[in-house]
Formats: structure tokens, sequence, C-alpha cells
């Protein structure tokens, strides 16, 4: 795609290429490209090399340690991470609850929790959903009574990606019963080494730990630890969502693997010539190609608009719905590509106990995990049946 980049977005391209060519570890980008599972060392170790370099907090203002970089410059540093392989940077601290600090938190809070976020020093995990509690999140029983000095949690979040990990959680908690659902909860930073905190492994279907249950016993958390005001959690946890459903739509990464997609077809094979070349599957390719040019463009008019001192709105909810349906159709063609060779399941090569697929195809190994685990994709972050509702009530006024 012709962005018709400046000659300053042009040089500054070419500054992000060589910082990555020399800094990028390659068996983190080998792991990426030939999509292999990351350890949470992977993940840190990348996360402290760009720390060193300044550059975690891309959207973050400059008075908090962040970049001040442009909606452009962001898209560009996003497309060439992606393109190049690199680990993501978890955007739970990053992109999630740092902006909630910054909008919403005290003095206090950003002293200490922001400085920390950027350095890695704090893993974060998100405490939104619950049993029974999902889309409809507003409905979350997980309470919180105040004691003196402290909230007693007592609950239960579920979904909670790579908690097992967890330094600390933001957590929606219910603090009054006797109004309407979503007046009554509010919004606190909980350490999950704090006594009564027990987490529990959800094995997925590809045999990957990554989703947990998270219980809650009667958990003691300071009252300085609840962001803005108490039962206003709801405003606070929207806010946080917006931002969230503008990052999953992961243009950059979704390019690459269009890229893969591309090569996986040239190299296979049918009817004695490559299936790239098949009028049908070609057409698959071509249309998805079309889609994800036009949500690119969609996602620099909404990062646009928040550099504009303007939160994401509910055309985060546009970049949800599309990122998502794009990246489920991207694996869809991916397992179609490779046929019955995506069948075989080698977990220990995902890992890298070896350096080749016992079934003898490195690029299908991966596909059949990577198509189940993306049908998560359309229901984490609020379904796509939910954003459609917001798109149809805020945007089309219906």
């Amino acid at each position: 795609m012709d962005l018709n980049y400046t000659a300053q977005d042009l040089e500054f391209r070419d500054t992000v290429r060589t910082y990555l060519e020399a800094n990028l570890p390659k068996d983190l980008q080998h792991k990426v490209l030939n999509h292999k599972r990351l350890s949470r060392e992977d993940l840190v170790r990348w996360h402290k090399i760009v720390a060193q370099q300044g550059w975690v907090g891309t959207g973050w203002p400059v008075e908090y340690g962040g970049t001040g970089w442009s909606a452009v410059q962001r898209h560009i540093w996003e497309e060439e991470c992606a393109s190049a392989g690199t680990p993501p940077i978890l955007p739970f601290g990053v992109n999630m609850v740092a902006p909630v600090i910054m909008a919403f938190g005290n003095e206090a809070q950003k002293r200490h929790y922001l400085p920390r976020i950027l350095s890695c020093e704090d893993w974060w995990c998100q405490g939104y959903s619950e049993p029974g509690s999902g889309s409809d999140l507003a409905s979350l029983k997980t309470r919180a009574e105040r004691e003196g000095d402290h909230y007693i949690v007592n609950g239960q979040k579920t979904w909670t990606t790579l908690g097992q990990h967890a330094d600390m959680i933001f957590c929606l908690v219910r603090t009054d019963t006797g109004v309407r659902k979503q007046e009554g909860i509010s919004f606190l930073l909980i350490d999950m080494h704090t006594p009564g905190i027990t987490v529990r492994p959800i094995i997925m279907l590809d045999e990957d730990h990554e989703v947990n249950e998270v219980f809650f016993d009667n958990v003691k958390v300071p009252v300085e630890n609840l962001i803005g005001e108490e039962n206003k959690g709801w405003t606070y946890a929207k806010y946080l969502l917006g931002h969230e459903r503008t990052n999953i739509a992961a243009v950059g990464r979704a390019k690459r693997e269009l890229s893969f997609l591309k090569r996986v077809a040239a190299e296979q094979h049918k009817n004695g010539a490559p299936l790239i070349d098949d009028p049908v599957f070609a057409s698959k390719v071509a249309s998805l190609e079309i889609e994800l040019m036009a949500l690119e463009m969609t996602v620099l008019r909404v990062i646009s608009m928040d550099s504009a001192k303007r939160g994401p709105g509910p055309e985060a909810s546009m970049l949800k719905v599309k990122g998502t349906e794009i990246q489920q159709w991207l694996t869809e063609l991916m397992v179609e590509a490779v046929g019955p060779y995506g069948l075989p399941f080698d977990p220990d090569y995902l890992h890298g106990g070896h350096e080749h697929s016992a079934a003898g195809d490195d690029d299908a190994a991966p596909l059949a995990g990577y198509y189940f685990n993306y049908r998560k994709t359309s229901i984490y972050g609020g379904s796509n049946e939910i954003q459609k509702n917001i798109i149809t009530q805020m945007i089309l006024g219906l």
C-alpha cells in the first residue's frame, strides 16, 4: 500500500529498520516468524530491549516517558515490528491499564506504576470477565467491601490471559449492590502476590497454558489502589476497552501473515500448478487483501483522532470486528492452503524442543493450533455481536 509517506516519515522508517536489524535477537525472530510459542522470558526480554531505547510507550505522552510519536510514526513502528518478526509488547500494562492510570489515576499512582510498566518491572493481567459475566460485563459479581483503609475482595475472574506470570491485575469489582449494575462498579489495582489469590490454569485445545481462572478469597487491597472514584469504575472500564479494541485490529501482524499465506500457497500445488495461481483460491486471497487495506486506512484515521486528544470512541468497535474477522480469515486460508499437512500436532516443536517438525513440514505444523486459537479473537475484548450493537447505537443512532 502506498501511504504517501513524507520524507520525514521515510527517514523515521529507515531508523526503525536499522534499529530492529541491530537489536532484534535472531532466536526470538525465528520463533515469531515460524509461529512457535513464546515464553515469559522471551516476552520480557524483548520488552526490556525496547525499553532501553525508550520506545515502549509509543502512544504515551512524553511527560510520562512516552515517545511523543505521531499516529503515522506509531503505525510505521508497528508495521516494521510485525514485518521483522518481533515478539509483541504485551498490551495489558502499556496499552490498557496505563491509559486509565494517566487519565483517571492520582499523581502518586502515576509516579509509582507508569515507570514500572515501561520497564516491565510489573507484568499486568486483566480481571474483567467472570463465569456468567463476559459480554454482559456489568453483571459481574466479584465483591469489594471496604474495611477501614482496605477493601476485602471475594470472587472469581476467568479467561485471564497470562495471569500465571502476572505481578499485578487491574480488576473490576462490585462495591455497591443497591444501584443500577453499571453504577456500582469500581476499578482496583491488585497485587497478584497478595494472600488469598489462587490462579488455576485453563488448558486450551492446542494444549497451551494461555488463560486462567483467578480466585479471590478475602484478599486485602489498600484503598490507595482504587483508581478514581468508588463506583465510577464502569466509566474507566469503557475507556480501557476502547484502547484494547483499537489494538486488537493488529494490522501489521495481519500483513505479515498475509505474506506468509502467499508464500505457503506458492509452495503448495493443485493440479500440477502452484495453489496461488488457482483462480478460486487467488480470488479469496485478493478479497482478504482488499479488506486488510481498508482496515489499515481506518486504523490510521482512528489513531489520528486519539492523537487529537480524543480517546477511542465507537470507531474502535469497528476496528475490533473487522480486525478479528480478517485474522480468522487468514488462519482459515492458511489451513486450506496446507490441507492435510496441517493435521499432525507437534507441541514439542512449537515449544522449541527440536528444530524441525516431526511431521516434515515446518510451515504447516503450527497452523491447525493457530487456527483454533484464533477462534477466540471475535470473543475477547467484547464479542463481535456486542460490538455491532455499539456501532448500531452510537454510530448509526438506531
